[in-house]
Order: C-alpha cells, then structure tokens, then sequence
C-alpha cells in the first residue's frame, strides 16, 4: 500500500453518482456557519467537486484549494466549477499526509469522507491542522459503518457489510471512522474539538433505486468488487447475491436506509 493507502471505492460510475450527489446543505451542512466571504478553504479529498464549488460560492471572493489523490477526478471537478461558472478554485493532487502548502495557510481546511481511507487518519488531522490559519477552522465529516440501519433485510443483503469491512481494512481503511473523529482530532493535538453527527436517510422509491444501485452497483462493478474478490473477501457469485439483495431492498415498498455520520470542527 502506498503511503496515502489504497481508494477501495474507486471512480465507477456507480461510486461517483453518490459523490455527485453531494452539496454543502446534505453532507456539510455542520460547516455552514464558518463560511464567511473571503475565506480561503482547502477542500481535501474533493472528488467530482460538486461540495467544493458550493464552498467556492459560499465564500467569494475567497479562493478554494481542492485537492485529491486523482489526477482524473480532479478533471471532472474542474469541469463541475467550470460548468457553473465558478473560476475561484484551484486543483492540485495532493497527499493529505504530507500537504505541499506552508503553515497557516487556510482560514478552513475541510475533509468529506476521507478519514476513513487513509493509511494514517491521525497524520492526515495533523497536517491538516499545521496549514490551518490560527483562529481558523479543520472540519471532517465521515461516515460509520457500524452504526448503518437499514429494513427489510432480503436474502444476500446482510452479506455486503461483512464483506467490505474486510475489503476496506484490507486496504489500511477504517469503515467505522465516524465514531473515531473526535479520538483522532485529539491524539492529532487538536484540543478545541467540537463534535456532532447527522443523518443521510433515503426511503422513496427513487432514493432506494438509487441507492441500491450506487452500493450494490459498486459491489458488484466498482473497484471495490476488484478488491474483494483480490482480497479472497469475497467471489463474483457472492457479490452477485449481494446485488440481487440490494436491487430486492429497493424494490420494498418499505425499504428505508439511514447513514450515521460524525463531524468534527476543530481550532488549532
């Protein structure tokens, strides 16, 4: 694994029509009352870019730094801000381990959904924290796993949890990164830590097939399905049941899916 580890997700189409999906409002929204115009901000791990150029409109004249891993969904970022006329961000790729900017760069330095995939979450807060402004803010927001409900439970459904938690630690992940972001932010030297949580809940039917379609979809197309079967975490017939689990899921009139998130705001 390299140092910044191993993306087990990938950029599928069925990965990236959940990251798309996100804005300010439904993944950041613990962050909104930071955003003042003018702020500069690092959006770390910004992926398709649809969270970093609703930052950018938050804060102009502020500038956004977005960052990533991939060069290639650096491009489709740029090409989200472009589309909406958005010009004051710029796009680096970036190791969130060893961030190439100077101390006491940002007024905010935002990570959505990365914690959970890097080598070590610790490091990562703490290079957050050095290039963050005195008097600024670091916010990260993830996802925990082990806190995920979901109803009805169809036959092959319940395989899909067990099978990436093995994917992901494989790769040096922690699915369960949510509840660990206040732990993390304190052992990284953070001692003003606020923490809080909130909810993504998808229960009508164009949210369950499009749900069921980015999860079961990814299990079975993305890199993740890669992983696993790689990892001998799982075989193309298990993922196959595990699809047809998720796709019966949707299909319930009853079906209901909520993620638990953790968040944290920070202060140097």
């Amino acid at each position: 694994m390299s140092a910044q580890g191993t993306y087990t997700h990938g950029f599928h189409k069925s990965v990236l029509s959940s990251h798309t999906w996100r804005t300010v409002e439904n993944s950041a929204a613990y962050l909104i009352e930071h955003l003042s115009a003018g702020a500069s901000v690092l959006d770390i791990g910004c992926g398709p870019g649809t969270i970093t150029a609703d930052l950018a409109e938050r804060v102009a004249p502020g500038r956004v730094t977005a960052v990533d891993a991939s060069g290639e969904v650096l491009e489709q970022a740029a090409r989200e801000a472009a589309g909406r006329g958005v010009d004051t961000v710029d796009f680096f790729v970036e190791d969130v381990h060893a961030l190439s900017f100077a101390d006491d760069t940002f007024d905010i330095v935002h990570a959505h959904q990365v914690l959970q995939h890097v080598a070590d979450p610790v490091q990562a807060l703490r290079e957050m924290r050095r290039v963050c402004k005195p008097g600024g803010v670091v916010a990260a927001r993830d996802a925990d796993f082990g806190g995920f409900i979901w109803h009805p439970s169809p036959p092959g459904m319940d395989e899909w949890m067990p099978i990436y938690y093995k994917t992901a630690r494989g790769n040096g992940g922690e699915p369960d990164a949510g509840r660990r972001l206040m732990s993390w932010a304190r052992e990284a030297g953070f001692a003003d830590v606020t923490a809080t949580a909130s909810v993504w809940c998808y229960s009508t039917p164009e949210e369950r097939e499009w749900w069921s379609e980015s999860w079961g979809g990814r299990l079975l197309h993305s890199s993740v399905a890669h992983h696993a079967i790689a990892g001998g975490h799982a075989t193309r017939d298990d993922l196959q049941r595990v699809y047809t689990g998720w796709k019966a899921w949707a299909a319930a009139e009853d079906g209901w899916f909520a993620v638990p998130h953790g968040e944290i705001i920070c202060r140097p």
